[in-house]
């Protein structure tokens, strides 16, 4: 059996793709024995090594759009939202295991902001790697721990190739959420229909929570406010992200890159798990089949 590496980068909503790449790498008889991420990288990461991502596909599944917004706890202080709710719910499905205790080599990359460098997760509580690793600047507060103050780890390295090259695998596969690649442009969706972010430029709306038909609470009301003005900064991170992405790539280049292009969905389009999965499946799928069959794939 072919063994693999899995590097699965930042993002956002569009780590969803990484569940649907997982399980076709899956369905297609590889054994995949490491695996390191930032962000959402590490989220989904992290699910699939403790053996969870099945129950987390299965909530995430579930989550609308006002969903969404009632699991943001938000704040004035440090970031907009705490992600408390959003940890519950998240130790629900992980329970408290130890990195080391993982049936596969996992490493969660954040960022520390006060020391300028990668923090690479290796051993210790699962659920708290995580919680630093995702802790996007500006939008969810900072863990701060034994003089760090620990961020989203896509700021300094959003596709972590080097913590798997020590795992010897077969290959190495890298998910770059952040491309502008149109490689995989004759992919369809269910429908025939592609999931785009709002709107065909680069300028981002949350989805109009006054036109729900639900009754806003004070806090759904927060969130239309707090979108607007977070569009400039998630929008400059992602672009950052991009040139980072390419430089590691450049470094240390993986056997195979299956790139989901930035304007599959928004940074903040949790509630479209569904068509975002479906993607990475085929993505995946249409990278692998290239590989299988010798033809270019880069």
């Amino acid at each position: 059996m072919t063994t693999v590496s899995l590097v699965l980068g930042s993002g956002g909503a569009r780590g969803y793709a990484h569940i649907g790449a997982i399980e076709e790498i899956q369905r297609r008889g590889y054994e995949i024995v490491s695996v390191s991420g930032s962000s959402m990288g590490a989220l989904v990461g992290g699910m699939f090594a403790s053996g969870h991502l099945p129950e987390y596909k299965d909530w995430v599944l579930t989550l609308s759009w006002m969903k969404v917004v009632r699991l943001l706890d938000f704040t004035l202080s440090k970031g907009a939202i705490r992600g408390d709710k959003i940890f519950v719910q998240l130790a629900k499905i992980l329970g408290s295991p130890s990195i080391e205790s993982l049936d596969i080599d996992f490493t969660a990359v954040a960022a520390d902001l006060a020391h300028q460098k990668e923090v690479w997760y290796q051993k210790g509580p699962l659920l708290d790697a995580i919680r630093a690793s995702v802790a996007v600047p500006g939008l969810f507060t900072p863990v701060i721990r034994d003089g760090r103050v620990l961020v989203d780890g896509g700021i300094l390295n959003p596709l972590p190739i080097i913590p798997v090259v020590a795992a010897q695998a077969d290959l190495i596969i890298a998910i770059d959420l952040n491309t502008g690649d149109s490689s995989h442009s004759h992919l369809t969706l269910p429908a025939n229909k592609y999931l785009k972010r709002s709107g065909m430029s680069d300028e981002w709306h949350m989805p109009d929570v006054e036109s729900s038909e639900a009754i806003l609470e004070p806090e759904d009301e927060k969130a239309g406010n707090i979108g607007g003005r977070m569009d400039i900064l998630l929008n400059s991170v992602e672009v950052m992200q991009a040139s980072l992405a390419e430089y590691k790539i450049a470094g240390y280049p993986p056997d195979l890159v299956i790139r989901i292009p930035k304007d599959l969905c928004s940074f903040y389009d949790f509630h479209r798990a569904a068509q975002t999965i479906e993607y990475g499946r085929l993505a995946a799928r249409d990278r692998l089949e290239a590989l299988e069959k010798g033809e270019p794939i880069n």
